[in-house]
C-alpha cells in the first residue's frame, strides 16, 4: 500500500493505528476489529467525521490526488494575496514619494525665497 496512505493521520491522535484505517476502508478488518475500531472513533467527532469522507472516495488513490489539488489551490490563493499585498505597499509608498517630493520643493522655494530676502 501506499505509504502517503499509511500517514494520513501521522499527526493527529495517536489512538488510531494508521494501518488500521486503511484495513478499515479496505474492509479488510474482521466484525470483532471492526467494532473495536469504531469504538475508538466515537471518542473522536473529528475523527469520525474525517474516516466518513475518506469512504466516500471509491478509489484509495483520490484523497491524495484531492489533497494535492487543494495544497496547489492553496498555494495559489496565498501567492495572489502576497501580490495584493506587495501593490498595497507600493500604492503606499507612492504617497510617500510625493510627500517626500513637495517638502524639499518647499524647502528649496523658501531657501531662494529667504536668500533673496537677505540680499
Amino acid at each position: 500500500m501506499n505509504d502517503d496512505l499509511l500517514n494520513i493521520l501521522s499527526n493527529s491522535n495517536k489512538d488510531i493505528d494508521n494501518q488500521k484505517l486503511m484495513d478499515y476502508l479496505s474492509d479488510k478488518l474482521s466484525a470483532e476489529e471492526k467494532h473495536e475500531f469504531e469504538k475508538t472513533l466515537l471518542d473522536s467527532e473529528l475523527e469520525s467525521d474525517a474516516v466518513e469522507g475518506l469512504q466516500q472516495f471509491k478509489n484509495k488513490k483520490d484523497p491524495l490526488d484531492f489533497a494535492e489539488e487543494l495544497n496547489r489551490k492553496l498555494q495559489k490563493q496565498l501567492q495572489k494575496k502576497k501580490v495584493a499585498k506587495a501593490r498595497r505597499r507600493l500604492k503606499e509608498m507612492r504617497w510617500m514619494y510625493v510627500a517626500i517630493t513637495l517638502i524639499i520643493i518647499f524647502i528649496l522655494i523658501a531657501f531662494i525665497i529667504i536668500s533673496k530676502f537677505l540680499r
